[in-house]
């Protein structure tokens, strides 16, 4: 068997110029966790997530404070604050909290029992599926792994 036979070839991207609040309309309108982020020429430059968007959103701490003798982080508290904060996220283009380095990929003639072994050893949720040329042509999900190994293996 080969990535071909369980990739999902209809691939939502985002650019890097994309803002994080276009990512996320991507995001939930097509019930997603993350998708690949590519240049003009659909070539793979980064991979985003939900996860990628949380670590960025989330309050970050003040600094360390210690009340009584017990020690902790400060974290923005208010939720006005913490809505303005997460407001002003939104604007912020995908380029700036994607992942760029280390970038894992498979093509869609190699084995799928090493698109298993990718995500099972580096924890992914997806792997993008790049042709010859370099371009973004599908996507490997968790998911859609599972759905295809029922569906293709156990049910037949």
């Amino acid at each position: 068997m080969q990535v071909r036979d369980f990739m999902i070839t209809k691939v939502f991207t985002v650019r890097p110029s994309n803002t994080v609040k276009e990512l996320l309309q991507i995001l939930t309108s097509n019930r997603i966790g993350g998708v690949p982020v590519v240049n003009e020429k659909d070539h793979l430059v980064g991979m985003i997530s939900d996860g990628d968007v949380l670590r960025y959103l989330a309050p970050k701490p003040l600094g360390i404070a210690g009340i009584a003798g017990i020690a902790g982080l400060v974290y923005i508290i208010e939720a006005e604050e913490i809505e303005d904060v997460i407001q002003e996220k939104l604007d912020t283009p995908v380029k700036d909290i994607m992942t760029k380095r280390n970038l894992l990929y498979v093509s869609p003639e190699e084995e799928f029992d090493k698109a298993i072994r990718l995500l099972s050893r580096h924890h992914f949720k997806k792997l993008p599926v790049v042709n010859g040329a370099g371009r973004v042509i599908g996507v490997l999900s968790r998911g859609d792994i599972i759905h295809n190994i029922t569906k293709k293996i156990i049910s037949s």
